[in-house]
C-alpha cells in the first residue's frame, strides 16, 4: 500500500518582550521554500524534512510536502506571516487524501493573536482531518509544548542536542513511528509533564554531565511500547501560559504496560529537572573581566567570548555594544566581533570603498536599555559583501544563508562584522567568508548562547561566557513577565512542584 503524507517546516522562536515583529520578509531572507523546491534545497542537509525523506523514500511514501518555513528567532509572528503559512500547509491538507501528516515545528512560535502557535496549527490540522489520521510532529530542544498540541498530535520527537545537531536525525525517527502507525502496526499517544521552570537550569545544554544524564535517559527509555522520549527544556523569551520545561512520552497504547512506562519516565525526568533547578554550570561574567581575560590571553589558539546576552538566537537585537566597548576601551587587538545586526550602518559602509578609514555609528537600536546604546567608531573598511555564504559546520552544512549587505570594519585592532540580517554565531564560514580566518585570531566575540560550540569550540583555546546585559540576558528578572502563569522558577522561589501529566484525548 502506498501511503500519502503531508510533510511541512514552519518554524519560528518567538521572543515576545522584542519590540520587532517577524514578518514574511524574515521567513524570505532565512528560508522560504514550497513543494519540490524545498525539497530540493533541504534534502542533502541536517534538516528534518532531509530525515522524514530517508524514510518517505525506501518506505514508497506519496510525499505532499507544502512548505518550508523558518525565520530567525524575533518578535512574535505577525497574522499576516503565519495565515500564509499556515493556510498552505491547510490548504495542501484539504487538496489531498492524506495517511499521515509529518510536521517539522519548533515549539516556541508566539504569533501576535495567540500564545501558543503550534497548538493553534495543530488544532486546525486536527478539524479538518479528524481524529482518525496520524499526525508526527518535531520539535526543536527548547519547544514549550502545551496541553493542545499533545491533545491534537499523536506523535512528538524532539532534538536530543544542545547545540542543535540531531534534526535529521529527529526527523527520521519521527517519520519511522509515523509509518508504523499508518501500518497499524501500533496505536501511538502522548503524555506530558510540566515543569514550572522558565527553562530546565541550564537551557539544555548536552555538552555537559548533568543535563547530558536527562537525555541519555530519555534514549535509553526508548524501547518496547515506548517510541519517543524528549526532554524540552523550554524558553526564557517567551511571556505566555504555557511557559515551561516539559517531557513527553509517545507510546504505544496498545503495548503492555507502556502507557504507566510513559507515565513513569516523564514523571521521574520532570522530577529531575525540577531537583536540579539551581545547579547551573555556565558562570557568566561581567564585560570589564571579559576584556580583561581577552587583553592577557596569550594562548595559541582563539579565546572564545560568547556574547551570550545577545544571541538572535534567542531573539535579542544582536546589536547590543556594552562587550564590543568594553574590548575598545581595554586595548583588546588582534579581535573579532560578530555579528552587529545593523542594517543602518551596514548600508552607510556600502557606501564607502575598501581599504577607506570611515566613521560610523554602530548598534544600541534595538533597545539601548538592554546591552548598551549607540557607538560611533572609526576604522578600516576591510570588506563590503552581499553577505550570502555557504556553511559547511555541523548546524548549517551544505545550508546556503545569508546576512545581507554585511560590511567588516577595524576598529582599533577589532574587526567588527556588520550585517543586516539577524543570525547568530554557528558556522566557521560566517567568518571565512568575508575574508576573516577564525583561527588567526587571538579572540573572537561571538553573539551566541550555546550554538557557537558546535564549530567554534573545537579551534577554541578557551571559551567564557559574558552577560552585558542585552535582551538575553540570563537575569530573567529583568523581563517583565505578566502572562505567564506563577509560580515560576526562577521568578518564584519559595514553592514546591506538584507532579501531574496529562495525556492526549483523541
Amino acid at each position: 500500500m502506498t501511503f500519502t503524507v503531508l510533510t511541512c517546516e514552519f518554524m519560528h522562536e518567538s521572543n515576545t518582550f522584542s519590540r520587532y515583529q517577524t514578518g514574511l520578509p524574515q521567513f524570505q531572507v532565512d528560508t522560504l521554500f514550497y513543494g519540490d523546491e524545498a525539497i530540493r534545497a533541504r534534502r542533502n542537509a541536517n534538516t528534518e524534512l532531509a530525515g522524514f525523506m530517508d524514510v518517505a523514500e525506501p518506505a514508497g511514501w506519496n510525499v505532499v510536502h507544502a512548505i518550508s518555513a523558518h525565520a530567525v528567532p524575533g518578535g512574535q509572528v505577525t497574522k499576516a506571516a503565519y495565515d500564509h503559512i499556515a493556510g498552505t500547509i491547510l490548504e495542501a491538507a484539504r487538496s489531498n487524501r492524506l495517511d499521515g501528516v509529518l510536521l517539522g515545528l519548533h515549539g516556541s512560535m508566539v504569533p501576535d493573536f495567540c500564545d501558543d502557535g503550534e497548538g493553534y496549527l495543530l488544532g486546525l490540522l486536527r478539524a479538518e482531518l479528524g481524529g482518525d489520521i496520524p499526525i508526527a510532529v518535531t520539535l526543536d530542544l527548547h519547544a514549550m509544548v502545551s496541553e493542545d498540541m499533545v491533545r491534537h498530535a499523536q506523535i512528538f520527537v524532539s532534538y536530543k542536542t544542545y547545540p542543535h545537531v540531531d534534526m535529521r536525525e529527529t526527523g527520521a525517527h519521527a517519520a519511522r513511528i509515523l509509518d508504523r502507525a499508518m501500518k497499524g502496526e501500533i496505536a501511538p499517544r502522548t503524555i506530558r509533564a510540566h515543569v514550572p521552570m522558565l527553562d530546565e537550569a541550564n537551557s539544555g545544554r548536552t555538552d555537559i554531565p548533568e543535563t547530558r544524564a536527562l537525555y541519555e535517559r530519555a534514549r535509553d527509555a526508548e524501547t518496547g511500547g515506548l517510541l519517543a522520549v524528549s526532554v524540552n527544556a523550554g524558553f526564557t523569551g517567551a511571556d505566555v501560559s504555557c511557559v515551561g520545561a516539559t517531557v513527553l512520552a509517545t507510546y504505544d497504547s496498545r503495548g503492555p504496560g507502556a502507557e504507566d512506562a510513559a507515565r513513569q519516565v516523564t514523571e521521574d525526568l520532570a522530577d529531575r529537572i525540577w531537583q536540579g533547578r539551581t545547579k547551573k554550570r555556565n558562570v557568566f561574567i561581567e564585560v570589564d573581566e571579559a576584556a580583561a581575560e581577552a587583553l592577557s590571553w596569550r594562548g595559541d589558539r582563539p579565546l572564545v567570548i560568547a556574547d551570550y546576552a545577545d544571541n538572535p538566537g534567542a531573539g535579542a537585537y544582536g546589536d547590543a555594544t556594552a562587550l564590543l566597548k568594553g574590548l575598545l576601551d581595554a586595548g583588546v587587538r588582534g579581535a573579532v566581533f560578530a555579528p552587529m545586526v545593523d542594517p543602518q550602518a551596514a548600508r552607510e559602509l556600502h557606501r564607502g570603498r575598501q581599504g577607506e578609514t570611515v566613521t560610523v555609528t554602530i548598534g544600541g537600536k534595538g533597545d539601548p536599555d538592554f546591552g548598551g546604546g549607540p557607538l560611533t567608531v572609526t576604522g578600516v573598511l576591510r570588506k563590503l559583501s552581499d553577505g550570502a555564504y555557504v556553511g559547511d559546520g555541523p548546524i548549517q552544512g551544505a545550508l546556503a544563508h545569508s546576512f545581507g549587505p554585511t560590511a567588516v570594519i577595524d576598529v582599533d585592532g577589532i574587526e567588527v562584522l556588520v550585517v543586516s540580517e539577524a543570525q547568530q554565531m554557528v558556522d566557521l564560514q560566517q567568518l571565512r567568508a568575508f575574508g576573516i580566518e577564525p583561527t588567526a585570531r587571538k579572540v573572537l566575540a561571538l553573539k551566541s548562547m550555546q550554538h557557537f560550540r558546535a564549530a567554534f569550540e573545537p579551534i577554541a583555546g578557551k571559551v567564557i561566557v559574558c552577560d552585558a546585559g542585552a535582551l538575553a540576558t540570563p537575569r530573567a528578572e529583568r523581563r517583565r513577565y505578566s502572562r505567564a502563569p506563577r509560580p515560576l522558577w526562577p521568578l518564584d522561589r519559595d514553592f514546591e512542584r506538584v507532579p501531574a501529566a496529562l495525556s492526549d484525548t483523541l
